[in-house]
């Protein structure tokens, strides 16, 4: 598999030096390794979700219990949640630390993938939704600290995009 087992674990060790306890996620290909990793950790409470919406309503109740998370979803997952983004998250000012897989962008092979990248950056943007395109490993730790960061200072979403380069070794 070309996922990038060693970028997956400096995303997992930066959000655990983040202090994250909870991830919740669907099983998406460029996310496995992050996922098992999570699975594997007995420090770390791995949600798995049925929609990705669910785990909008996961990082709220873990921020009201004073619990970090991460919420990890490819693009199409943060379209799927995009109406409890609205309606909980930015309506109660929950802070959300999205890591987006971003499907779809330069370098795509597949073309259901396509729609889904031209769209990502967009919406984010009409959300008023703070983004980062995650692309260099030596940037990962500082990076979703300064996300996590800005999540909870704001009260909001944020979204750190995980690209191509970054996820795959061609």
């Amino acid at each position: 598999m070309p996922v990038s087992v060693a970028s997956s674990k400096l995303i997992y060790d930066a959000l655990k030096a983040c202090n994250v306890k909870i991830m919740s996620a669907l099983p998406e290909t460029w996310l496995v390794h992050l996922i098992r990793m999570a699975d594997e950790d007995p420090d770390m409470t791995l949600v798995r979700l049925a929609k990705e919406e669910e785990g909008i309503g996961i990082s709220a109740g873990a921020h009201l219990a004073g619990v970090s998370s991460a919420l990890l979803m490819q693009n199409h997952g943060f379209f799927a949640a995009i109406n409890p983004i609205i309606s909980l998250a930015l309506l109660y000012k929950i802070p959300l630390l999205m890591l987006i897989s971003h499907r779809g962008h330069f370098g795509e092979k597949d073309p259901w993938q396509t729609q889904g990248g031209l769209l990502t950056k967009p919406l984010l943007r009409s959300m008023n939704i703070p983004t980062w395109h995650l692309s260099n490993p030596a940037d990962v730790h500082r990076r979703i600290k300064d996300a996590q960061t800005l999540a909870h200072s704001s009260l909001s979403p944020v979204a750190v995009l995980l690209t191509r380069d970054l996820m795959w070794e061609e």
